[in-house]
């Protein structure tokens, strides 16, 4: 059981698209997927096709202020093997209401831990959407997984930012989390008559080398529609070329853990 983070402190990557998708990628290769809302907009929740305006005690939030533990917020969505753990903009109140908290940082991870512990095996993987900032909400995500995916949208000054978010990602494996490591960096919003789009892809690849996947993500107006829909684009429309994308990356998420237990 592995718990991943999609994480960017820049806003409209396609992160929220990304967790989505990719769950639902893995739902429908019979994996159990656990989508961990950790972003006060509540847009995972959102884009699963729940809703983002009920009651906080019932999401994430009800975990972190210790109303609730994990295994009574956890919520089925209308996807085979796909579960969800919501959020709401309550949410964004805990970083004031735990300021007092010296080790505020391993909240989650002490509830993740706890749920675990008690309910083995339910969940292949836990994919958390961060919010678009580094927060503690974001810092409590990289203190709690095992890896990170980042998406990284083909435009200028995009790898600039994942330059701050590395020194971030340091930063947590030296004091917090040794174990973190960047498991992938995927390329979105792809345009490829746009010649920045291939210019950026080149520096990325020359600078990350092979953490970055091959599969990049176009900019594709269905890829957009779905959310509003309630349901992951691989659903609401699985031939259109932003699903085809997503269905590549699943395959090459999977065969990357294939290479991980091969070489441990």
């Amino acid at each position: 059981m592995q718990i991943i983070s999609v994480i960017n402190q820049k806003g409209g990557v396609g992160k929220t698209t990304t967790v989505i998708n990719l769950a639902a990628g893995l739902a429908q290769q019979d994996k159990k997927i656990l989508v961990l809302d950790l972003d006060p907009q509540g847009n995972a929740t959102t884009g699963l096709g729940l809703s983002n305006l009920e009651n906080s005690t019932d999401t994430i939030y009800g975990v972190l202020n210790g109303t609730k533990e994990i295994n009574e917020v956890i919520k089925k969505t209308s996807f085979n093997n796909l579960d969800i753990i919501t959020s709401n903009v309550d949410l964004s109140g805990l970083e004031v209401e735990t300021a007092n908290d010296s080790d505020r940082a391993f909240l989650l991870k002490g509830k993740l831990t706890a749920y675990l512990n008690a309910f083995r095996g339910v969940y292949d993987y836990i994919l958390i959407d961060c919010p678009p900032s580094l927060s503690l909400l974001t810092i409590m995500a990289l203190v709690s997984s095992n890896s990170l995916v980042v998406p990284l949208q083909t435009e200028f000054f995009a790898l600039e930012g994942v330059t701050q978010l590395i020194k971030t990602i340091e930063r947590i494996k030296t004091n917090l989390n040794p174990e973190l490591k960047i498991r992938g960096i995927l390329l979105t919003m792809y345009d490829k008559r746009n010649k920045l789009s291939s210019q950026v892809e080149k520096e990325a690849r020359d600078f990350f080398n092979e953490k970055v996947y091959l599969t990049v993500i176009p900019r594709n107006v269905r890829l957009s529609e779905a959310p509003s829909h309630g349901m992951p684009v691989l659903v609401y429309d699985k031939s259109c070329p932003g699903s085809k994308s997503y269905f590549n990356f699943t395959d090459e998420f999977i065969n990357q853990e294939k290479k991980i237990g091969s070489a441990a």
